[in-house]
């Protein structure tokens, strides 16, 4: 065996995938799915695994129009007769099989001339596969089942679904239920029937809203994202899918792993990756606090997401070249840039120079700027030669003076534009160690 294909990944926990791989070791393994388990999207998003997301939707498809409904009779009524109406027909998830046979009186109650039968996973197969048959053929209106009906069916007739009791579900599986309907060039609806707001799990209201939100066509990458954000990935290497992510955020997350992955390959592991750690920054990120305007203004770039994309693209500029590539890439689109454009563009080059000369915060208020100096004290930078000549250097300085408060920092007045600041890290040189 040489490759491995796992179809709708999300149905597969840890254990079982990494049983499957034992199988025969060194295969290639190539998984699908439109919602990937946390711990699977974690591998893509640290470049463990490779990604590729198709975001191209089918010709003339149109994206489902969701909703959050209280079980209300007759707006499940007005939702299902509309369907009937236009001569489409109706998935009812109910994921109980115990009252099913009660929940499907009370729809022939509802709606009296509709034809509705059941489907679960305890009707024999072939009458099962009967059931399905004739739905797809259109021989009666209502199917109500449970969620066997979540994947790999494709009724191009059924356009209106109602879920039951939606915040006992996971985001994967009512992004896959939803999926069920929207299948052809019709407008489709899906209805997320939940109890009051007030009454669920705040996991549970964070599902519910994401799924709300996350409705247009190939958005099951954004879903999983916001599943990975509210379960956590997990241990990296042990069985667990979840873990502490949504304590701290994902961005957070990724951030604290990098810098231990860091402070691993240079200090514990520094032989084997003594070539990667050729490098004189102390520190691998740095906090500008300002009541400087450093942003996209609403008014030069209009679109919110458009707006934070761009701030996602320029935290990961690295060097002069690429910020002058993104400044024109900016001028070209957008048109010439606004002062606080030109800032927070200045702004990493501030960032830049922090870095090397070891000041792990810059804060420019009031017209004064504070420089903090790493925090760990034991660290080695206090035994570098960028340390001792900024030491030397501050007592040659008219507007700039050492004190420590908590922290050791230095404190330059007049300080009134980016540039100033920049100005006044340019006094200091970095001395390779």
């Amino acid at each position: 065996m040489g490759l491995l294909i796992v179809d709708e990944e999300q149905k597969f926990g840890v254990n079982v995938k990494e049983k499957i791989r034992s199988i025969k070791e060194n295969i290639d393994v190539l998984t699908l799915t439109a919602t990937p388990i946390p711990r699977t999207l974690q591998y893509s998003l640290m470049s463990a695994r490779d990604l590729s997301i198709i975001s191209t939707p089918p010709t003339n498809r149109v994206p489902i129009e969701s909703g959050i409904i209280r079980f209300d009779s007759k707006k499940i009524k007005q939702g299902i007769q509309y369907e009937l109406d236009r001569g489409g027909q109706v998935f009812f998830v109910h994921n109980k099989i115990e009252n099913i046979e009660d929940f499907a009186r009370l729809l022939e109650n509802l709606v009296p001339e509709a034809k509705i039968k059941i489907a679960h996973s305890k009707i024999e197969g072939k009458n099962l596969e009967k059931i399905m048959l004739e739905f797809i053929e259109n021989k009666f209106d209502i199917l109500l089942s449970t969620t066997i009906i979540e994947s790999g069916l494709d009724v191009s007739n059924a356009n209106t679904m109602f879920i039951n009791n939606a915040h006992h579900f996971g985001l994967s599986d009512l992004h896959q239920m939803r999926g069920r309907v929207g299948r052809s060039n019709k407008k489709a609806f899906c209805y997320f029937i939940t109890p009051e707001i007030s009454a669920i799990t705040n996991e549970a209201k964070k599902r519910i809203n994401a799924i709300g939100q996350y409705s247009d066509l190939g958005s099951g990458f954004n879903i999983a994202m916001k599943d990975l954000e509210i379960r956590g990935a997990g241990d990296l290497l042990g069985g667990e899918q979840s873990g502490f992510i949504n304590d701290i955020g994902f961005d957070t997350y990724h951030k604290i792993l990098n810098e231990a992955v860091e402070e691993l390959k240079t200090n514990e592991f520094k032989k084997i990756f003594k070539d990667q750690n050729k490098t004189n920054d102390f520190l691998s990120e740095v906090v500008i606090d300002t009541d400087f305007e450093i942003l996209f203004p609403n008014k030069y770039i209009s679109q919110v997401n458009e707006r934070l994309k761009l701030y996602t693209k320029l935290s990961k500029v690295k060097d002069p070249t690429e910020l002058n590539e993104f400044e024109s890439q900016l001028k070209d689109k957008y048109g010439n840039l606004p002062a606080q454009v030109r800032d927070l563009l200045k702004s990493i080059n501030l960032k830049w120079k922090a870095q090397k000369l070891g000041f792990e915060k810059i804060v420019i208020k009031r017209n004064k700027m504070l420089c903090y100096f790493i925090s760990d004290v034991s660290n080695s930078y206090y035994e570098s030669k960028t340390f001792k000549n900024i030491i030397q250097e501050i007592s040659k300085l008219e507007n700039c003076e050492i004190k420590e408060k908590n922290k050791l920092y230095i404190i330059f007045s007049e300080v009134k534009s980016i540039e100033e600041a920049i100005s006044n890290l340019d006094r200091f040189k970095s001395i390779d160690n």
